[in-house]
């Protein structure tokens, strides 16, 4: 029988006592070794089929949540781009009224300067006599 260079002490990544798993040198792999003396492998098939089950169902849920996440961003980036045109068409409107009311503004002056000019001249023409 070949020694278990794990037995008595505890193994890194131990599931039970017929299974064990190392790191592959150099890379991210698993290597599963069996011991079939003491070990019911259907426990261990049947363990891990429900651990990736728990892990299917866990992405599941975080897939459903992306998607929710994405529709919610969508929605707020067309809420904000209606925004964005709205203040943009104001400001727009608020420039042409500063515009037009300027100009209404500076024909007051003029006008009243123009008015304010003939008054003069008539009223130096009067004393003039």
């Amino acid at each position: 029988m070949a020694s278990n260079p794990y037995r008595g002490g505890a193994a890194p990544y131990r599931s039970g006592d017929g299974l064990s798993t190392r790191t592959g040198t150099g890379s991210e792999e698993i290597q599963l070794r069996i011991d079939p003396m003491h070990s019911d492998l259907d426990d261990e098939i049947t363990g891990l089929h429900g651990q990736v089950r728990q892990l299917k169902n866990i992405a599941q849920e975080i897939g459903s949540e992306a998607k929710f996440q994405r529709e919610f961003l969508d929605e707020l980036q067309m809420t904000l781009m209606r925004a964005q045109a709205g203040v943009k068409n104001n400001i727009r409107k608020l420039n042409l009224s500063i515009i037009q009311s300027g100009n209404n503004h500076i024909m007051h002056v003029v006008l009243f300067a123009l008015f304010c000019f003939f008054i003069l001249y008539l009223w130096s023409k009067m004393f003039k006599r």
